[in-house]
């Protein structure tokens, strides 16, 4: 490995700089006149997330075709690295970064209760059957093959530039260059880069908004802290930024590590939950009821956009999430393709479809079956008490309380958020100190001091939002906004791949050729 090289004149700092402090100026506008800007961005979130609506899912089901064909075809054999390499990681340690790198607090987050957000739509009712057929099939479907395949296409993307053609510019605009050529280097690259920053900006503060305050829940409902929401929310920000600081302070190793970790935190809840329960013959019959009812109306559920708008289902719904995971593709894939040298195209795909969505289905069926099989026996009625209070986060409690050994459920809990939003973030930081780069090699590193720029910038802008919740909903939307430019982005980056492989396959099979040759 070599050494770090000097900072001065390495680093870009308009594109390190200007997307924070454009999103900082921004959480400003939004605290300081919140009525004015929730109109402007509201309606520009109409726009993008309801008129142009179509265009997300366009993108979804488009992408999860792209990866089937590039896992079925020639493509799929290529190396992510030399053509004889093995892979770097073994597919558990690989499999744990993969997973921990992204959304994974938020899979658990939501995979408590999502269904009950569900159960009161009228589309439901729409498709016919009851609740309980249906209201385990959208979490299935929200959070498993058409949001991985945005992560595993752009990782095998992203691993193909940097472990086979060894850019050493780790950027969007980098990934675009086969199409745009030397403009990649010019404004347009400029412009591509900003964006991608941005909406990783965006997408971070959309992500701490999401689940902290249930952290700070458990908090208060397991220690009675006489201290505010807020004020606990801001020291577990504080606490996970320390945490991930160091991970990835201490580089792979550590991110490793802390990988591991959270993967045997998380496997353990559900375990409990699933032995000790009491709901697993529902939890068990239920799930894999709503995975095939999920697969048999999979293309419905991929193209439904309610033309009519009798239920909006797909606009607050299918919409949001499709660009709520684009948004995150700045990162995630980097990281995923950077840790999957030695691996082919194939297994990178494949294994990612294994293990992450694998994973994220079952924490899907065993808490979120687990609730609502309270809910279908009687013994607990969730739905009535979302709807009096509209409160997720104190809904999320009251399942736990039901769960034998609840105290300790809610530790484990605790636990598990906090190693997964600090694994998520180191390799956030990480992938953000490599953009900072004007040029970085394949075996070096960011400059620690930049890796840790970019952890206290990840968390500053969350403590911030922390104080406004009309602030934080704003971002939210910000992060539906930002995914729009990305779309057309990832349009251009998969073209890109396309193209620069193919043009790849040539080369080998010209140089093959020639060795043959007397």
């Amino acid at each position: 490995m070599k050494k770090d090289k000097a900072i001065k004149g390495r680093v870009d700092w308009l594109v390190t700089l200007v997307p924070f402090i454009t999103i900082i100026g921004l959480a400003l506008l939004l605290f300081l006149l919140p009525e004015q800007s929730n109109r402007v961005i509201g309606k520009v979130r109409f726009f993008v997330g309801d008129t142009m609506g179509v265009y997300y899912l366009i993108i979804g089901l488009g992408v999860l075709l792209v990866s089937l064909f590039l896992s079925l075809s020639k493509y799929g054999n290529i190396v992510l690295g030399e053509p004889n390499e093995k892979p770097k990681y073994s597919f558990f340690t690989w499999g744990s970064m993969m997973f921990t790198c992204g959304l994974a607090a938020d899979i658990l987050f939501y995979s408590f209760a999502e269904w009950v957000m569900y159960a009161a739509n009228p589309h439901l009712a729409e498709m016919g059957g009851s609740i309980v057929e249906w209201a385990g099939v959208f979490p299935l479907f929200h959070w498993s093959f058409i949001p991985w395949a945005f992560y595993l296409v752009l990782a095998v993307a992203f691993g193909f530039m940097l472990h086979v053609r060894k850019r050493n510019r780790q950027r969007y605009s980098e990934a675009c260059r086969p199409v745009i050529g030397k403009h990649a280097d010019g404004l347009l690259g400029r412009v591509i880069d900003l964006f991608a920053l941005f909406a990783l900006l965006a997408g971070t503060a959309t992500t701490f908004s999401v689940a902290t305050p249930l952290m700070a829940s458990i908090l208060v409902d397991l220690f009675h802290i006489s201290l505010s929401r807020t004020a606990v929310t801001i020291i577990i920000l504080l606490i996970t930024c320390g945490v991930y600081t160091y991970a990835v302070l201490h580089g792979f190793k550590g991110i490793s590590f802390l990988a591991k970790l959270c993967i045997y935190l998380f496997f353990g809840l559900l375990l409990i939950v699933l032995l000790i329960g009491g709901q697993g013959r529902f939890i068990i019959e239920n799930g894999f009821q709503s995975f095939g009812k999920m697969i048999q109306n999979f293309l419905g559920l991929s193209t439904y956009a309610d033309p009519g708008r009798t239920n909006n289902f797909p606009q607050d719904w299918t919409i949001y999430y499709w660009a709520y995971w684009m948004v995150w593709c700045i990162a995630a894939p980097f990281f995923i393709g950077n840790i999957s040298r030695g691996r082919t195209i194939k297994q990178t795909i494949l294994g990612g479809y294994i293990f992450g969505v694998g994973a994220t289905i079952v924490s899907f069926v065993v808490l979120g079956n687990y609730s609502l099989g309270l809910q279908t026996s009687g013994a607990a009625d969730f739905i009535a008490e979302y709807e009096a209070n509209g409160d997720l986060y104190g809904l999320i409690l009251s399942i736990i309380h039901t769960m034998p050994g609840e105290k300790f459920i809610l530790v484990l809990t605790l636990l598990c958020m906090i190693a997964f939003y600090a694994t998520s973030f180191d390799s956030i930081a990480y992938t953000a100190a490599c953009y900072s780069y004007k040029r970085l090699g394949e075996e070096e590193h960011p400059h620690k001091l930049i890796q840790f720029l970019w952890c206290i910038l990840l968390i500053v802008l969350p403590i911030g939002l922390v104080f406004s919740e009309s602030s934080m909903s704003n971002i939210q939307s910000v992060s539906i906004i930002s995914a729009f430019p990305i779309g057309i982005i990832m349009i251009i980056m998969i073209w890109s791949f396309m193209k620069d492989a193919k043009k790849c396959l040539i080369e080998r099979k010209g140089s093959m050729s020639s060795e043959k040759k007397p």
